[in-house]
């Protein structure tokens, strides 16, 4: 029998190595799986290469993890935010790497990933330092960039609702990077609200399909990022 329901968000992440490539769900605070992310702080994988939209807020979530020391270099669209501090301060103090990528850019990376598309042309960065280095080729007299696709060892993502197939609903825009993350990842771990049983879902709403899903935590009442940079809490 299928099933991929995990009983504590430290068993969800059990096995993440340090070195690991990880793409973490969440555009701001919606579908950001603030509770793995504590869970893998606690773990302590180290030297990981992290792939998400930001780099965090305050001192809870992915801001945590970099603050902890375990992120050796992010790729990401927005590395420096309204509520962004320990980032800045890491990466002009050389301390941690960052790949800038266009939000565009960085989502057709990851799509093209979990699609087996090993790269594409876009004009996004075209004529910026962002294109220096790279390949380009003029296609009907439009000169494009080539970018690769992200591909990673583990993905962090909230949904909404699962099932123990692993089948997922999202809520509004938490949905935004998840399901991509889902399909460009070795292992997907998704912690969502709800657990329903095998059926309960109808077959034609279902956003991210099981077989791309490894693990599903229930966590009812997630916490709220940005009530908790409000309070100024910090995590550990």
């Amino acid at each position: 029998m299928i099933n991929k329901i995990v009983k504590s968000a430290a068993e969800a992440v059990n096995g993440i190595h340090d070195g690991a490539t990880v793409m973490i769900g969440g555009f701001g605070e919606a579908g950001s799986p603030i509770e793995l992310i504590h869970a893998l702080i606690d773990y302590g994988a180290k030297d990981l290469t992290v792939v998400s939209n930001n780099t965090g807020s305050g001192h809870v979530g992915l801001a945590a993890l970099i603050e902890n020391k375990q992120v050796a270099k992010t790729i990401c669209s927005f590395p420096r935010t309204a509520n962004s501090k320990v980032f800045p301060e890491l990466y002009h103090a050389g301390e941690i790497e960052l790949e800038l990528v266009p939000q565009g850019t960085l989502a057709e990376r990851i799509r093209a990933g979990g699609a087996g598309i090993p790269a594409f042309y876009t004009p996004a960065s075209l004529n910026t330092p962002l294109a220096e280095g790279k390949e380009s080729r003029v296609i009907k007299n439009q000169e494009y960039v080539l970018e690769y696709a992200i591909k990673a060892d583990f993905a962090l993502v909230k949904a909404e609702t699962g099932d123990r197939y692993g089948n997922l609903l999202y809520h509004a825009t938490a949905r935004n990077f998840g399901p991509i993350m889902c399909t460009a990842s070795k292992v997907a771990i998704v912690q969502v609200k709800k657990i329903v049983e095998p059926g309960q879902i109808d077959p034609e709403t279902v956003v991210t399909p099981g077989i791309f899903v490894q693990k599903v935590i229930e966590i009812n009442n997630p916490v709220d990022e940005s009530q908790l940079v409000e309070e100024e809490m910090s995590y550990p």
